[in-house]
């Protein structure tokens, strides 16, 4: 059942599950993942979240605590949600131990609400580090513009990250630049360069979704025989940029150092359209090195039926350029896509941490206790 899984861990893919719950963590099922699924970390996001606490299994007592406590539900929310990630951390411990920290990692995104505050950001991811006080923890930073400095500054503390909502390749660029501004900062402060770690999180079948409905509204056959291809050449060409970049002498002077690679992520593998194979952001994005964080769903798509064929990104990049730039000459703006995406991912995040906030308030009152 998971032979296609184990290969895909041999071609140096790790496999992340896109998914937490307290009921996941309780009930054995995130530890029977990480040892029969070859499982190796976890990431989470406001909307995981927002199913998994407004579906209410696992989280009554936590809530008539805090209700009782009178807290804010900002503050109802953080320990609720650093505690899920603590207890996922050690589950995920002997993995972290194992593989010397490069896995067993779970990641855990800033309020989505602070994504265009710098300051905020990296005083939140700060917050976030100390609340749930694990090494095996990753802090998720939104690769906004206002992102990228919290990134080097969180970094350059000694912090590990999770960048998250890459759309774009010029951002991805700007995101491996931060990382390693980052690095350099914690190499001037005497940190231990080997201690940090960090993932840049592109997200992939978005991409798609967005070009073929515009490749739809062009409508001749040039434009149809291209649907489904922009978001893996778009991908494909991030890792090409990867590979410049942790080439690079301003890198390899990191590495001498200690410096860990920034791997890259491959988020938003779920496939949307039904027309498309449920595991084609898995088979046609491996590469050595690299993340890919699926939900549940694509994670037994692919033990059941996978075809991990070895590496399907290096060697593409001629290709994949050759696809980009015909969506280009149909009329459709690459640089308006991507800045689209990456407004509707932040908006749709922090829609998600309000619904949280609102659901998580209604319960918080229903449990309060009555005054005497």
């Amino acid at each position: 059942m998971t032979d296609a899984l184990k290969r895909l861990s041999d071609e140096g893919v790790a496999i992340w599950l896109d998914d937490l719950s307290r009921k996941r963590i309780t009930s054995g099922n995130l530890a029977e993942l990480i040892d029969q699924s070859h499982v190796v970390g976890v990431t989470t996001n406001p909307a995981i979240f927002q199913k998994a606490i407004s579906g209410g299994e696992g989280y009554e007592q936590q809530l008539t605590d805090l209700a009782t406590r009178k807290v804010t539900v900002d503050e109802a929310l953080r320990m609720i949600t650093t505690a899920d990630v603590r207890d996922a951390a050690d589950i995920l411990r002997p993995v972290y131990d194992r593989t010397d920290g490069q896995d067993g990692r779970v990641s855990i995104e800033v309020d989505p609400r602070l994504a265009h505050r710098t300051a905020a950001t990296i005083a939140e991811a700060k917050q976030l580090a100390w609340l749930v006080d694990r090494p095996n923890t990753l802090i998720k930073i939104p690769a906004t513009k206002a992102g990228l400095p919290a990134i080097t500054e969180v970094i350059g503390k000694g912090i590990s990250v999770n960048v998250t909502l890459i759309f774009s390749l010029e951002r991805y660029r700007e995101v491996m630049d931060a990382y390693l501004a980052g690095l350099e900062k914690a190499k001037a402060a005497g940190l231990d360069l080997s201690l940090i770690h960090s993932v840049a999180s592109f997200f992939v079948s978005r991409v798609d979704s967005e070009i073929d409905k515009r490749l739809d509204a062009v409508g001749t056959d040039e434009a149809k025989a291209l649907k489904g291809k922009a978001a893996l050449a778009n991908a494909r060409l991030a890792y090409e940029a990867y590979e410049e970049v942790f080439s690079s002498d301003r890198w390899n002077a990191l590495e001498r150092a200690g410096a860990n690679k920034q791997r890259a992520l491959w988020a938003s593998t779920g496939v949307k359209d039904p027309a498309y194979k449920d595991t084609l952001y898995v088979d046609d994005l491996v590469a050595p090195n690299t993340v890919n964080t699926m939900p549940e769903a694509t994670l037994e798509a692919t033990a059941d039926h996978g075809s991990i064929t070895g590496d399907t990104v290096r060697g593409t990049y001629e290709q994949a350029r050759a696809e980009l730039d015909a969506v280009a000459k149909l009329g459709i703006s690459y640089d308006d896509v991507v800045q689209l995406l990456e407004d509707e991912g932040v908006e749709k995040f922090e829609a998600s941490w309000n619904d949280l906030l609102k659901s998580t308030e209604a319960e918080l009152q229903r449990l309060a206790p009555t005054e005497a």
